[in-house]
């Protein structure tokens, strides 16, 4: 899964909202870009697409802003993620169990379909108060204490090369 900027942002956000939940105040949009270091103007379109999603409701007026539009117990991160992308995972705009490919390829579909799942894994089970808590679920937090779990794994065509280059 790719993580773009405006997920990132999103969520960023999202939990910068549910940090504020409790008082029940409105959050403005300045206040959120430099709580975050975003953009204000990512912050307006971020919040734009959340609010016709109902993850967030605005109010206007002096004491108006945003605010999550449930508690942050019940907002995953998933939730997130597909009001500002759509599915967690899709193939050309289409469902991963709506996908079919001929012959020898037809188990790719099956990758893509345990991605899913894998993804779902984790973004569906922690919610934003676990986010703003700092305390993860024990499963996620299991794959957080892996070995490898903070080693990006190189590119195989790298790791070759930098073998060639070694032995020249």
């Amino acid at each position: 899964m790719r993580i773009t900027a405006k997920i990132d942002y999103a969520v960023r956000l999202c939990v910068e909202l549910a940090s504020r939940y409790d008082d029940g105040s409105y959050a403005k949009s300045d206040e959120l870009a430099a709580a975050q270091q975003i953009p204000v103007s990512y912050v307006l379109g971020i919040l734009n697409t959340l609010k016709q999603t109902g993850l967030v409701e605005t109010r206007r007026g002096a004491d108006g802003g945003a605010r999550l539009a449930a508690p942050p117990a019940e907002i995953a991160v998933a939730d997130v993620i597909r009001a500002i992308d759509g599915p967690l995972a899709s193939v050309g705009g289409r469902h991963v169990e709506d996908v079919a490919y001929p012959g020898a390829s037809a188990p790719v579909r099956d990758v893509w379909v345990a991605l899913r799942v894998a993804m779902r894994s984790v973004l569906d089970v922690v919610t934003l108060a676990d986010v703003l808590a700092g305390e993860l679920p024990a499963p996620v937090g299991a794959l957080l204490a892996a070995d490898d779990a903070w080693r990006t794994r190189p590119n195989r065509r790298d790791v070759v090369r930098a073998a060639a280059r070694a032995a020249d």
